[in-house]
């Protein structure tokens, strides 16, 4: 057992089994890396603080198979303020990215990130990962500062971005500036009983070519202030891709700015002209009931289809929206249970 661990040990306490990190400071342009030995319990004691420069990342890396992570608790805060521009990876100051780059599998539970200077968490696995209680708070970045021209500070400040198989995120908390949640890709994915604020809202996508999403559930989740509740975004451009099963239940999104339920095909524009080069099949909503309320600008549904990349039927029986003014629906007629 390794116990206060600082940065320099890091790099000889991997070989162990237990670990305890207590708190400390990563040197400035370092990643904290824990390759890990399969079955490793990592423990924090402490919380984990990052120098600030202008990099790449990411900031910390974790992989290793069948690993608990519980962070009792502490954070890991990665110095957001030193590196929001309000243009996130569209320019400015480089800034590391991901934050915490995951592979493996195993559980993470109970830690906090805070302050992240673009995507908080990116996730692959070659395993079953399941975490729980995770909290990620970039609500700094809402207000705008001197670089950032009036828009709020953090960009592409997105929660979860998602690939792989076997992926459960339960009963955690997200308030950023991006997507909540992003599935690139990967099947049997659960993201259940969160709290996403003041996000993009959550996605299936942007899905580009060659990629696969399919038994994806979403459910249980809270949405509050959000561009959108509940969105799939494909690239006009992509090619070879399939998106089906994707089922959503008993999710609540309330202040939507923009749309409450968007699916389109024509990403990066929005309700520009749709590619057909992803198929999107079965995505429904199952009970109980998602509920959806929008500003008063907002659209409530919008669906834009490319001709004949929509197929099959859906059912929204279980889908009720309010407020805002109707969306149009294109290319596609095989929603069943729903009409604004």
């Amino acid at each position: 057992m390794i116990q206060r661990l600082v940065f320099a040990d890091v790099a000889s306490a991997v070989a162990c089994t237990t670990i305890t990190l207590n708190g400390f400071t990563v040197p400035a342009g370092e990643t904290l890396k824990l390759n890990l030995a399969s079955g490793t319990k990592v423990t924090m004691a402490g919380d984990i603080l990052f120098g600030n420069k202008s990099w790449a990342g990411p900031l910390f890396s974790m992989s290793g198979t069948g690993i608990t992570f519980d962070g009792q608790g502490h954070k890991f805060d990665d110095g957001g303020p030193f590196y929001w521009d309000g243009l996130g990876g569209n320019g400015g100051i480089q800034k590391p990215d991901p934050m915490m780059n995951i592979g493996g599998s195993g559980t993470i539970e109970n830690v906090r990130v805070v302050n992240s200077p673009e995507r908080a968490w990116a996730i692959s696995n070659n395993a079953p990962m399941t975490l729980t209680g995770v909290t990620v708070d970039n609500s700094q970045g809402d207000a705008p500062n001197a670089n950032s021209a009036g828009k709020p500070a953090g960009a592409n400040t997105d929660g979860f971005d998602v690939v792989g198989n076997n992926i459960s995120i339960l009963k955690s908390t997200v308030h950023n500036q991006d997507d909540c949640l992003a599935i690139n890709g990967g099947t049997n994915i659960v993201f259940s009983g969160n709290s996403c604020t003041n996000s993009h809202g959550i996605s299936v996508g942007s899905i580009g070519s060659d990629a696969t999403v399919s038994g994806v559930v979403i459910s249980g989740n809270t949405i509050i202030n959000n561009v959108q509740g509940l969105r799939i975004k494909t690239k006009a451009t992509a090619t070879g891709s399939t998106v089906s099963n994707i089922t959503f239940t008993g999710n609540t999104a309330t202040g939507c700015t923009e749309f409450g339920v968007l699916i389109d095909q024509s990403y990066p524009a929005t309700l520009g002209t749709p590619g057909t080069g992803v198929i999107l099949s079965d995505v429904n909503f199952g009970a109980p009931a998602t509920s959806i309320s929008v500003g008063s600008s907002a659209k409530r549904v919008a669906v834009n289809c490319g001709v004949g990349s929509c197929t099959g039927t859906w059912n929204w029986a279980n889908l009720e929206v309010s407020g805002g003014v109707a969306g149009s629906i294109t290319n596609f007629a095989g929603i069943t249970g729903f009409s604004e």
